[in-house]
């Protein structure tokens, strides 16, 4: 399968790969990474990991790396929200695991699945930086907050009642 990048793509991954010196572009391996998941819908395929190795002139294993290394990075199909609760001891101790059990409850799945119509993504992940404001979850770069059910509910409705009806 031969990969192809939006012209708007390509004019940002040159755009980041400039702001390297040239001995250096690998460098700009993460930010370029963040620019095709995106043209990707949202995940990163062998072909397309390929792909940014040859634009980066590195060797495919040396994407792979990086890709199965940071959580940020999909190597399958994700709902179109990616749903991302903090697991670690302070979240934990302020009640993550009832909002994982909440939310696997609400949205018919479990941690590493993905709603029947793609809407949503359900993962727990380690430290996302807020420990004041547990229990909390990261949906794109929107961080939400001191996590009840009935603020689960209002974000599962907002997000997915713009897809279906069914929330």
């Amino acid at each position: 399968m031969d990969v192809h990048f939006s012209q708007e793509a390509l004019k940002e991954i040159n755009r980041i790969i400039a702001q390297y010196p040239k001995e250096r572009k690998n460098s700009a391996l993460l930010p370029v990474l963040h620019v095709v998941q995106k043209e990707t819908e949202g995940w990163l395929s062998p072909e397309t990991m390929d792909k940014v190795a040859s634009i980066l002139e590195i060797k495919p294993i040396e994407v792979y790396e990086v890709v199965t290394f940071y959580t940020m990075y999909f190597t399958k199909p994700v709902g179109k929200y990616v749903i991302e609760v903090c697991q670690t001891g302070p979240c934990m101790i302020c009640g993550s695991d009832h909002i994982i059990k909440y939310l696997e409850d609400k949205l018919g799945i479990k941690v590493g699945e993905t709603t029947p119509d793609n809407i949503f993504t359900l993962r727990a992940v380690e430290c996302l930086g807020a420990c004041g404001y547990a229990p909390m979850l990261q949906i794109g770069e929107q961080y939400y907050e001191h996590l009840t059910e009935e603020k689960l509910d209002q974000i599962i409705h907002e997000l997915g009642s713009k897809h279906s009806d069914k929330y």
